[in-house]
């Protein structure tokens, strides 16, 4: 597994040779606030939500898959569903995708997080984003999203690009405001 940090990007096709599906993970936790007498209590349950989006060389927007479409209209990625309140361990959101399936005309996947209830990064503690081998369940790279929290209601996780047939898997972590990703949509565009 690599550790990446924001900028850095990794190989699959070196990383894991023959690798056709990846899984996209996001978790996070609800930070925990001072209370009285030294005691730490957890705030409101934190509603996030992870979105992909997919573009052609041009820079077109030619799909999405989130909480509303679950499914690209290719079939080639699938988002597991919703989670309300990101209880629990590990992946709390999970996007699949099969990069053989994947159309020849989409060269970029940008991955999102947002608040859909507007709650900040400063309400989140322990928040990632990974990439694993479907097939095997290795952890290929990880990338830590909680940054110190912040202002922001939303994130640009990464991206897995296609060049010369070869996917690239990019940690981008950049700072965003918006419920959906309809709102991140011009800081989206700068990344592509």
């Amino acid at each position: 597994m690599v550790s990446l940090r924001k900028g850095e990007g990794i190989s699959l096709a070196k990383t894991s040779p023959g690798l056709r599906r990846v899984r996209i993970g996001l978790g996070w936790d609800v930070a925990r606030k001072g209370g009285l007498f030294g005691r730490f209590m957890a705030s409101e349950d934190i509603d996030l939500d992870a979105s992909c989006l997919m573009f052609d060389a041009a820079g077109a927007l030619a799909d999405t898959v989130w909480f509303r479409q679950l499914a690209s209209r290719d079939g080639s990625i699938m988002h597991t569903g919703d989670n309300l309140t990101g209880a629990g361990d590990g992946d709390d959101e999970v996007i699949r995708v099969d990069l053989e399936q994947v159309p020849a005309a989409v060269a970029t996947l940008v991955f999102t997080v947002s608040s859909f209830r507007g709650q900040t990064f400063a309400n989140i503690a322990n928040a990632f984003c990974r990439a694993v081998d479907e097939a095997g369940g290795r952890e290929l790279a990880r990338f830590d999203l909680s940054g110190g929290g912040g202002s922001h209601t939303a994130q640009i996780m990464a991206k897995l690009h296609r060049h010369g047939g070869e996917w690239t898997f990019t940690a981008l972590g950049l700072p965003s405001n918006g419920r959906t990703f309809h709102d991140m949509m011009p800081d989206i565009i700068r990344q592509l």
